[in-house]
């Protein structure tokens, strides 16, 4: 596997690569990066991934600096799964001058996610288009588990006209059910036994959908209640459509849940689809 940090190195690695497919990270890799690096494998030529803690999508009093680093075990991993070239820039590398242009998502940026991280989807927008940019990908994946993410970043491509295909990769989970994340590194031992009630809980509100109770409002009430009830701190459990995430509408059946509680430090995020009965 090549490494490379600056944008020059790396394009100059790119050259008659083929089709090159691109998963971009964070680092802190677990087996849900790792299968979207095994999937990438099935969609190209060459396989590009990169490590950049982005701190333009953190928030004020969020966790960028105790953000787990990782890099050579990263980098085990990916060579593991046999990706072909790293882009592991620095700020420096990435950001040689203060960023002045940004890209600025629709107001869905400011709804879910977005209520309880402004700004966090502006910085997240504004860094894979910086990535797409000097990467030149052809496909680029992107995990499921960041459900709202995955949809602003897919729009973003078909508006902007970008030659790139966007691809969802299902999330990875623990036997128990708990969606795999870094921040789960922060969960104590207890708080990890109880960390599985979130899925429980979203199945519970899939198995109503799909037997036929149309109360949305009442079933994200409920959700929120029994979370709470054992020690969470939920921001949202919410049903909506899957195409733009706005709130369903009668004959709507492409549905998704979306949850983000915390439990003790780490807020967890997890979502499931669910295509409604057409009664």
């Amino acid at each position: 596997m090549q490494i490379h940090a600056t944008v020059s190195e790396l394009r100059h690695a790119l050259k008659q690569r083929g089709r090159i497919v691109f998963v971009p990270t964070m680092g802190n890799l677990h087996a849900g990066h790792l299968s979207l690096m095994r999937q990438a494998r099935a969609h190209g030529d060459t396989v590009v991934a990169s490590i950049f803690v982005n701190r333009l999508q953190f928030g004020p009093h969020e966790d960028f600096d105790s953000y787990p680093r990782t890099f050579e075990a990263d980098c085990a991993h990916l060579r593991e799964a046999a990706v072909d070239i790293l882009f592991a820039p620095t700020e420096a590398d990435l950001y040689p001058e203060p960023q002045q242009y940004h890209v600025d998502p629709p107001p869905i940026q400011g709804q879910l996610e977005g209520e309880f991280r402004p700004g966090h989807f502006r910085g997240v927008a504004t860094v894979v288009l910086k990535l797409f940019n000097i990467v030149q990908p052809h496909a680029a994946l992107f995990g499921k588990k960041d459900y709202q993410q995955l949809m602003i970043l897919r729009n973003m491509v078909r508006q902007l006209a970008l030659p790139i295909e966007i691809i969802g990769g299902e999330i990875v989970r623990a036997e128990d059910g708990l969606a795999l994340s870094s921040r789960n590194a922060y969960l104590k031992a207890e708080e990890r036994a109880e960390a599985a009630r979130l899925n429980r809980v979203l199945h519970q509100i899939k198995a109503a959908i799909q037997a036929g109770r149309r109360d949305f409002s009442q079933l994200e009430r409920d959700a929120m209640a029994e979370l709470d009830a054992h020690g969470w701190k939920t921001d949202y459990v919410a049903i909506r459509r899957q195409a733009d995430l706005q709130e369903p509408q009668p004959g709507d059946r492409a549905l998704v849940i979306l949850a983000a509680s915390r439990l003790g430090t780490p807020r967890l995020i997890d979502n499931l689809e669910v295509i409604a009965d057409s009664a």
